[in-house]
């Protein structure tokens, strides 16, 4: 036997027999799984088989007993049958992975939702000692009455100043 100078990596088996791309025959039994699981497929093998058991009646090809045909469609059950498994395989396979996606989005989404949530319970929070149109409004209308108030009193005021025969009514000014 040959010896190794790299022993840190196991040896590759040797395979023998076929080799094939397993991605490829997947795709390939898919396409069977398809074409048999169609209504022109069960009208075409029905039609075949009518044929079959028509044309043997008139030429006895295949016998009373039928016995190549029920070797073909029993062939073809023993084929399609592994075909069709490994199409579901894949099929299963792939809506494993959409559902984990799915979950992964849901969660996502949910996480997003809840910090989301989060933000609106504080901008409220933020906004609940806001002042609302209406207050402001009611607060302008106070300082507004109010600066009338003065403004009249100061007009007054002024008019006393101007006639001297009230200016005696007039408070002393600082001076």
């Amino acid at each position: 036997m040959k010896r190794r100078e790299n022993l840190t990596t196991p040896r590759q088996r040797r395979r023998v027999g076929v080799h094939y791309d397993p991605e490829a025959f997947g795709q390939f039994s898919e396409s069977i799984a398809r074409t048999l699981g169609t209504a022109r497929f069960l009208v075409f093998q029905t039609v075949f088989v009518g044929l079959w058991i028509v044309g043997n009646r008139i030429k006895d090809f295949d016998g009373k007993q039928l016995q190549l045909l029920t070797l073909l469609l029993s062939l073809q059950a023993a084929y399609a049958a592994p075909l069709i498994l490994l199409a579901q395989n894949r099929q299963e396979q792939r809506d494993r992975l959409q559902t984990e996606l799915d979950r992964r989005v849901a969660e996502r989404t949910q996480d997003d939702t809840e910090f989301l949530a989060r933000e609106l319970a504080s901008v409220r929070r933020s906004l609940s000692d806001v002042p609302t149109t209406g207050e402001l409004e009611d607060h302008l209308e106070k300082l507004t009455r109010a600066i009338e108030r003065i403004s009249t009193r100061l007009d007054g005021f002024a008019d006393r100043a101007e006639r001297p025969d009230l200016r005696e009514s007039l408070p002393p000014t600082g001076s």
